[in-house]
């Protein structure tokens, strides 16, 4: 089992390289054998998840000269994240064979692309807190390179932005990392367990993650990435990068150290002011993109509030909305992307009556707008709903009122966002049609599965409940 949790690191971050020299050869064999790495990783994550479930996790150290070790471990977390981030990873990568097929510089796409999905697979999977910072920072080269795709001023001062305020949070975190050895004398998370770390040591490995998952005040660098492609953005605010900050709160504060009390209460007041600032930003926004990158920053917000606050029903409500956030956020990022490719524009003022052409798309937007939103029967409902009344139990009930508002107001910009853009008259003066086969029948999939989450949601919530009980928090 050990050597699934390697193959499932290895196969795309070594593969990566193997990209572009197969590229030379034929296009389509290097975007087949890209889809196929990533979908490695998926096969391989789901295989381990059988022995998580029953309590028996597979487990790989290797112990290096001067007392130095490293290890990977695939418990319920570990798994969960990998099989969201490698199955929605492989439907953007399917997308991106039509989307990108006349551009350049695709070699070096898929080799970062790949290359990023390979370190999520190792970040979610390493114990050792030094791995994971190297993981983290092959994450944020990749996507400076993946956010300045199309090489303009502009772009790249953008990816320039992004991978700076990235590198710099993590860099801060490392600094906390090296305060955690200095306690312990262990990089080892598996030996932290229970470890109580001070206040100043959770602020700086909070800017690490903070920066990584866009949050206030650290979050303008993820409406900027907007004119990366469509698949780019969908990769950052959806399934991947965004998730890497949240995956690393529960990793760092709920599986493994102590910290302060202090903390369940000052993570969801920044959370909530986040998620207030962002929606308000997302209200007044005419970019498409930029719309649905602010609506991630305040969505972020609802998982960082059930992560911190404590309650275990809270926590399993965060751990949900990871899932189903990134199915619905990922189609909305490619039905962008669709519209945006076709239409030659993102400004919602320019557009209108896109759903007599393009009614697939339109339908998938409204589906995965809905389960952001939080309505049901959609997925996003049973998740936020979750957050919201563990977040009341934890005595946190202005909080929960606050993302209440936010709610309200997630419904009211992506409407605006859904009628601007496909319904009333069109204003263009080309007739705009649906993408390729392959783009319609990636945002559809994930659209169907935001509506199958909800119906069955009964299976997702008993896995998350399952994670939570591993930590500790028995009787959810």
């Amino acid at each position: 089992m050990s050597g699934l949790i390697l193959l499932a690191i290895l196969a795309p971050v070594v593969g990566a390289f193997i990209l572009p020299p197969v590229g030379k050869l034929s296009r389509r064999l290097r975007d087949l054998l890209a889809l196929a790495l990533v979908l490695v990783a998926f096969i391989c994550s789901a295989s381990l998840l059988p022995s998580a479930l029953a309590g028996e996790p597979a487990y790989l150290q290797v112990v290096l000269p001067l007392g130095m070790s490293f290890g990977f471990l695939a418990d319920g977390l570990a798994i969960f994240m990998a099989m969201i981030s490698s199955f929605i990873g492989g439907i953007i990568v399917l997308y991106s064979i039509s989307y990108l097929d006349n551009s350049e510089h695709t070699h070096e796409y898929y080799l970062m692309v790949t290359l990023f999905l390979g370190a999520m697979m190792g970040l979610v999977y390493s114990t050792n807190i030094l791995f994971i910072y190297i993981f983290w920072e092959i994450s944020a080269i990749s996507c400076w390179r993946l956010i300045g795709f199309y090489r303009e001023p502009d772009n790249i001062l953008r990816a320039d932005k992004a991978f700076l305020t990235t590198v710099f949070g993590a860099f801060v975190m490392l600094i906390g990392f090296l305060l955690i050895y200095s306690q312990t004398g262990t990089f080892d998370l598996m030996e932290m367990q229970g470890v109580s770390i001070s206040n100043a040591t959770v602020l700086l490995i909070l800017v690490g993650i903070f920066s990584k998952s866009a949050t206030l005040p650290l979050h303008t660098w993820l409406p900027d990435a907007g004119v990366a492609p469509a698949p780019v953005t969908s990769l950052l605010h959806a399934a991947v990068l965004v998730k890497i900050g949240v995956y690393a709160y529960a990793r760092l504060f709920l599986f493994g150290f102590a910290i302060p009390e202090v903390w369940s209460t000052v993570v969801p007041v920044i959370a909530a002011i986040s998620a207030l600032v962002a929606a308000g930003a997302a209200m007044r926004a005419n970019d498409l993109k930029r719309i649905i990158a602010y609506s991630t920053v305040s969505q972020i917000g609802f998982i960082f509030l059930g992560l911190a606050t404590g309650n275990p029903l809270s926590a399993a409500g965060g751990l949900l909305y990871i899932l189903m956030h990134g199915l619905a956020k990922g189609g909305l990022f490619l039905c962008a992307g669709i519209v945006e490719h076709n239409a030659h524009t993102k400004d919602i003022r320019e557009l209108g009556g896109l759903i007599k052409t393009m009614p697939i798309t339109a339908v998938s937007f409204l589906v995965c707008g809905l389960s952001v939103m939080g309505l049901p029967p959609l997925g996003g409902f049973f998740s936020k709903f979750m957050v919201i009344s563990g977040s009341v139990t934890a005595e946190h009930p202005w909080i929960a009122a606050v993302f209440i508002v936010g709610t309200l107001m997630t419904i009211i910009y992506l409407m605006r966002a859904f009628c601007a853009v496909f319904l009333g008259t069109p204003k263009l003066g080309i007739v705009v049609r649906e993408g390729s086969k392959t783009m319609v029948a990636s945002v559809l999939g994930l659209a169907a599965l935001s509506l199958v989450a909800g119906l069955l949601i009964f299976y997702p919530s008993l896995f998350v409940q399952e994670i939570v009980a591993q930590i500790g928090w028995l009787g959810l």
